[in-house]
């Protein structure tokens, strides 16, 4: 176990550079202090490794040390099989480019591999879109994606969620695919990092102006933080409720945005207490309202008054159109 550990470490010194032992530790899920004996250990075996300190210090190999330790354990071959999502190698333009990636390694694995490696493609197949959803239009993906290569500012004109559109300057840094949406990730003027719904850009103009990406800028640990964040600042609304079995499989296959926080003793009654949340209170009631008498709402009092005058108003409605 500690001796993958160590190759693990020589292989991130060798393609990531500088890192931290707090860097690390994260990366291979142990304590720092056991990165300190790990790096004991390198150096001990005539692995140069070199400790700078400071604000922008770490761990690093000397320049230009490389290992040979290229073997691949067959849990790791088959890592590098597994399908990607097809919908968004095609988005990128890399459908074919993947499949032809994929036939140079599987020609370059010893014979005893090779078969194991193809056949993981007919045993796991990732396939990241929803079930009905329309897929979103991005035509703006091909300059973005240009501009990311070239670090080339780009000028967009964005929808926000209100509806209104603005226009704006910004560093493009990367693409993130969340199921089956594109955001592009970018600095503006200012500095300050931004998420941008890409099907929402309406138009895309590479600036002849090239910028220059900020040292040290992780995407991924960014996009990680930014969800979080996200996350946190989401509304909640929350409805405690009673359904009937019949629904209660069906509460989170509408369509619409509910999450299930707690189901109660489903043992000896007709009904059964469910806590729901939602964004906000007029999700909760057009939600409530589509189960008619399948569900009955117990909290908050204010809402059951809401759901009831929501569903006299529908009836009303339809009388008046005999």
């Amino acid at each position: 176990m500690r001796g993958d550990r160590l190759v693990s470490i020589l292989l991130l010194l060798q393609t990531q550079g500088r890192m931290t032992a707090k860097d690390l530790a994260e990366k291979l899920e142990v304590s720092e202090r056991t990165i300190y004996r790990d790096m004991d250990a390198l150096s001990g075996s005539g692995i140069p490794v070199i400790a700078e300190r400071g604000q922008n210090g770490g761990w690093s190999l000397l320049d230009d040390y490389r290992t040979n330790l290229t073997g691949l354990k067959e849990s790791e071959i088959r890592t590098l099989f597994v399908s990607p999502s097809p919908h968004l190698l095609e988005d990128l333009g890399l459908t074919r480019t993947s499949e032809e990636a994929r036939n140079k390694l599987i020609a370059s694995l010893p014979s005893t591999y090779r078969e194991n490696a193809k056949d993981v493609w007919n045993r796991i197949h990732i396939d990241t879109s929803s079930w009905r959803k329309q897929k979103e239009k991005t035509a703006s993906l091909e300059v973005i994606k240009e501009a990311i290569w070239t670090e080339t500012k780009l000028g967009i004109t964005y929808q926000r969620a209100d509806g209104e559109t603005d226009d704006r300057v910004v560093e493009p840094l990367g693409l993130v695919a969340k199921g089956d949406l594109w955001y592009l990730v970018a600095a503006k003027e200012n500095g300050e990092f931004r998420n941008y719904r890409v099907s929402r850009i309406q138009n895309t103009e590479p600036l002849d102006e090239c910028f220059e990406r900020p040292q040290g800028f992780d995407l991924a640990q960014y996009w990680s933080s930014s969800t979080q964040r996200f996350i946190k600042m989401l509304p909640s609304y929350e409805v405690k409720v009673e359904v009937s079995p019949h629904i209660l499989s069906r509460l989170t296959f509408t369509g619409r945005f509910a999450r299930v926080r707690e189901v109660g003793d489903r043992s000896g009654s007709a009904w059964i207490p469910v806590t729901l949340s939602f964004d906000t209170e007029e999700e909760a009631k057009g939600y409530l309202l589509g189960f008619a008498d399948q569900v009955r709402v117990m909290e908050p009092d204010c809402l059951q008054q809401k759901v009831l005058e929501m569903a006299e108003a529908t009836v009303a409605f339809y009388r008046r159109m005999e």
